[in-house]
């Protein structure tokens, strides 16, 4: 059965498609399997493989094998690489780039994008969500999430506004503000002890002829 198109950017056929594209355009020096994807964006395996073949015989992504593992990338060389990286980055950007620029902090637990993005990515109608929201769960240092949020401003071209809650607070569950969060969609970025960051799922493509690629080139903060 066919699916709606994802609100976030209804040109698309499916939400799996649209983070499929982002995942491998927003990390165009990385190659990844299908398994590894399909861990990524939270399908299965079948899907992806599926979206995949679409996307490879559209010229949007590039693909080899290396033994029985099967590798894809963006398609760098295509003339749609630079604009189609820039609408990624702005609709379905925040949830690899935001993975991708936290995974590393020290002290965080758990992170979630909040807000209208994650209600536009789960699929509540509206307009183009304007700045993004992100809930952390841990002690991490400030200045740290300052300048990650500041990162990813830069690539995402919007506000990202970085709210800080220490663990037990969250539990707890009484907090005004954590009652309002969690009666409203929450996208969990995948990242802390026991979950990859997408950019630690790829691997480094070999060198060939056409390897020459194009990519993308104050938060908020409280603790209680």
């Amino acid at each position: 059965m066919r699916t709606s198109p994802p609100a976030l950017l209804p040109i698309l056929r499916s939400q799996v498609q649209g983070d499929l594209l982002a995942v491998t355009y927003l990390n165009p020096d990385e190659e990844f399997s299908l398994t590894a994807l399909a861990t990524t964006v939270g399908a299965s395996v079948k899907a992806v493989h599926q979206e995949v073949n679409r996307l490879v015989q559209a010229g949007l992504l590039r693909d080899r094998r290396m033994g029985q593992m099967r590798l894809v990338r963006a398609e760098t060389d295509s003339l749609l690489c630079r604009p189609l990286t820039d609408l990624l980055a702005v609709t379905y950007g925040p949830l690899p780039v935001l993975a991708g620029a936290l995974a590393p902090v020290v002290g965080i637990e758990q992170a979630f994008i909040y807000g209208s993005w994650a209600a536009r990515y789960t699929g509540q109608p509206g307009p183009p969500p304007g700045d993004v929201d992100v809930l952390v769960i841990g002690s991490a240092d400030l200045d740290d999430l300052d300048l990650r949020a500041e990162q990813a401003r830069q690539t995402l071209r919007r506000d990202v506004s970085v709210h800080q809650l220490h663990p037990d607070t969250w539990k707890a569950g009484n907090d005004p503000f954590v009652t309002t969060v969690r009666s409203r969609p929450l996208i969990e970025l995948p990242i802390g002890p026991t979950q990859e960051a997408p950019h630690e799922m790829g691997t480094r493509p070999r060198p060939d002829r056409r390897d020459d690629r194009t990519g993308l080139g104050r938060n908020g903060r409280s603790q209680p």
